[in-house]
């Protein structure tokens, strides 16, 4: 878990192969995002009038640069809106999330392939049943199905909620004025709970000197804490998402997942893209369960880079696919898709939630008791990363997952290739913990003369 949140905070956006991006231009996805930003709009003005506010004149040009398609003006009135906010010091209401969503949704499907983005959202949305509860965490993974659903509103076809902002006040009453009458929203005595929860475990961990790293809060002069570390934020989430869990316990639930919270892994099982999390945690996964996975991401992924990964594939040819690929964009011999090739974007949308599910495998093998099931859940984790690389082969969250599922089998080598792959494609700001990360594992290396290279 914490080298995958230390390359999480890694992970940029990248350039377009043409530079700056236009506004989507399939016209189904523009008459999509023109219907979702008007709903967006009517439910912000609602909401800053139920506080009596008004959205500010900024904003309300937001909105209407969406509906007209017009991205560069879209991009200018959302940074002047959120400076002038910050300026004025003005509360970021619950009116504020409708903003986020319908500039988070038309950005997504801007700077993605929209025929990738097309097919993550209905992805997701096919594959929930009706009423359930569904856990957003990337930008993709909340704002272009919050979009793509017939009315997030009104939970139809499920009810979203994002797990990066469950511990913001005014997310919660946002929850609450959407779906509060229909599911069990946290409530701000839960809320105070899951911070006080939070603290006084901080406090006894701090004692024993079991902080986690970068985990820090203090107590300020007037006595209240305050978390002041982004580590410290995500436990707290963790702990309100949960209430959520135990809360709604007639409803099946759906995790597309950011970051990782520990607690779910013994309930979470590969659902196509994303994660099913059911009510009794799992003594170990079926073979049935890791079977389909691995005949879904085959049939998703070979479209994208062709058909060429196998089970028996090692790191070192994907490195050399890559190189020819992603980095000369040399297509001879290509049976993928040079548009999936084209968009980073889309690339570590996919190459996200593969890994997702090798973390969860990965976990799974340190956690089973038979050494049959660990030995299946290696294998089950290793794929998976494998896949994850190919499909975005300079992802630093990627690259230091792989990595550290191989250093811990004691493959140095092929960690070693793993990362001096994505050096390659020097992605700043990763490019300097990548290099890093290749000096660390040569001099690791160096100091072993049994480590043959």
């Amino acid at each position: 878990m914490k080298l995958m949140l230390l390359a999480a905070g890694l992970v940029v956006a990248g350039c377009l192969k043409n530079g700056a991006p236009e506004f989507v231009q399939d016209p189904v996805i523009r008459a999509q995002l023109k219907s979702f930003a008007a709903e967006k709009e009517r439910q912000g003005r609602a909401l800053a009038s139920a506080d009596g506010q008004e959205l500010p004149s900024q904003i309300q040009k937001l909105f209407s640069a969406i509906e007209n398609a017009n991205w560069a003006e879209a991009t200018n009135d959302y940074a002047e809106g959120r400076e002038r906010l910050g300026r004025d010091s003005a509360p970021y209401g619950s009116w504020w999330q409708p903003v986020l969503e319908a500039y988070g949704a038309a950005e997504q499907f801007t700077l993605n392939n929209g025929k990738y983005a097309s097919a993550y959202g209905n992805g997701i949305i096919l594959s929930i049943p009706p009423g359930s509860i569904y856990f957003g965490g990337t930008d993709p993974g909340r704002f272009i199905v919050t979009a793509m659903e017939k009315s997030q509103i009104d939970g139809n076809p499920f009810f979203g909620l994002t797990q990066n902002a469950l511990s913001d006040a005014y997310y919660l009453d946002y929850l609450r004025s959407m779906y509060g009458n229909i599911i069990y929203i946290p409530t701000e005595a839960d809320s105070r709970k899951c911070f006080d929860d939070y603290y006084r475990d901080y406090q006894d961990r701090r004692t024993k000197n079991e902080l986690l790293p970068g985990e820090d809060a203090t107590n300020g002069p007037d006595g209240k804490w305050r978390i002041i570390s982004y580590m410290s934020l995500i436990q707290v989430k963790e702990r309100v998402a949960k209430v959520v869990f135990d809360r709604n316990t007639n409803r099946e639930f759906y995790v597309e997942e950011s970051f990782p919270f520990e607690w779910m892994y013994p309930y979470l099982e590969p659902h196509g893209l994303i994660f099913k999390m059911i009510h009794q945690p799992f003594t170990t996964l079926p073979r049935e369960t890791v079977q389909r996975d691995h005949d879904y991401w085959i049939k998703t992924v070979s479209p994208m880079i062709g058909d060429w990964l196998k089970d028996d594939t090692s790191p070192r040819e994907i490195g050399t696919f890559a190189e020819k690929v992603y980095l000369h964009h040399d297509f001879g011999g290509f049976r993928g898709d040079p548009a999936f090739v084209e968009n980073v974007y889309s690339q570590r949308m996919f190459s996200k939630e593969r890994s997702s599910i090798a973390d969860l495998y990965a976990w799974r093998a340190k956690h089973d008791n038979d050494p049959v099931d660990k030995q299946r859940m290696d294998t089950a984790a290793d794929f998976a990363f494998r896949q994850s690389l190919a499909l975005c082969p300079y992802s630093p969250e990627v690259v230091f997952q792989y990595v550290a599922f191989l250093m811990h089998k004691k493959r140095y080598s092929e960690a070693l290739v793993v990362a001096e792959t994505a050096q390659k494609f020097r992605s700043e700001p990763a490019a300097d913990k990548i290099d890093q990360l290749v000096s660390n594992l040569k001099r690791f290396q160096a100091k072993d003369p049994a480590i043959h290279h």
